[in-house]
């Protein structure tokens, strides 16, 4: 009865259901990683970004990495802006606009800086033109912000590319904007959320990052590959189960007899 599982045409389906089976293994274990990565960085940014402001010196030492778990860490920084070597971050867009972020260095008395990402700005008329960017206040200021990492082309995924409009950078990166500085930066920057004395006029604040739902779309992902593979089983059973009944139907069935005519 279930000699017909050894044709061409089932053991060609029995490799199928084979291969299958593995392939949804791997990828539900793919997503399910995918959710665990995700909802580690979601409870390591939120949990970042709700900590009390802690010094930034306390976590980023002058020639050191800003590391990787301290980024979006609620930090504070006291020095005097430098407008002089103030930048604007091109392909910026918030809120759907197009637009740049304004990078200015903040000097501090150490003898070292950081830059500061003060904000949003509109884009001008042009790419090239440089937009119109309410000026840092003079003074010492304090200024309160979450700490971000370096940005590089891996990381963000942007590309470095020269000839741009003077005062224009494409990353944010220390590396690259401090061979042009007369004093060192410390790793990262500090996306300013707070600042005593505050400025009459200021770019338009960063808002929070969207930490979003923690992976649980790759979880619900996860989940449906599997499902899928009792899907497959079931499938290969069900129609194992039909041919063995159709061919007992067939069997079943009385063959007529030879009608004689003389």
């Amino acid at each position: 009865m279930y000699r017909f599982l050894l044709t061409p045409r089932w053991v060609a389906l029995h490799v199928v259901v084979l291969l299958v089976i593995p392939a949804f293994v791997l990828l539900g274990q793919w997503q399910f990683g995918r959710f665990e990565e995700r909802s580690a960085n979601s409870d390591l940014v939120t949990r970042n970004m709700e900590s009390a402001p802690v010094s930034l010196e306390t976590l980023v030492r002058p020639g050191g990495p800003a590391a990787e778990s301290d980024r979006f860490k609620n930090v504070t920084v006291t020095g005097t802006y430098d407008p002089a070597h103030e930048l604007v971050v091109r392909r910026r867009p918030q809120n759907g606009r197009p637009g740049y972020y304004v990078i200015t260095p903040l000097v501090t008395g150490g003898g070292h800086a950081v830059l500061i990402n003060r904000g949003w700005v509109k884009a001008g008329a042009s790419a090239d033109e440089y937009p119109e960017v309410p000026p840092p206040p003079t003074g010492e200021v304090t200024v309160t912000g979450r700490l971000r990492l370096s940005e590089t082309e891996e990381n963000s995924g942007v590309r470095e590319r020269p000839g741009l409009p003077p005062r224009q950078v494409l990353l944010i990166n220390p590396a690259s904007i401090g061979k042009s500085l007369t004093y060192p930066l410390l790793d990262g920057y500090v996306e300013l959320t707070d600042q005593e004395p505050p400025s009459a006029a200021a770019p338009e604040p960063v808002p929070e990052p969207d930490v979003g739902s923690g992976g649980g779309l790759n979880l619900a992902y996860g989940v449906q590959w599997w499902l899928f593979i009792g899907i497959a089983i079931g499938g290969w059973a069900l129609l194992i189960k039909r041919e063995v009944a159709d061919r007992k139907a067939q069997e079943s069935v009385p063959e007529k007899e030879e009608v004689r005519t003389d």
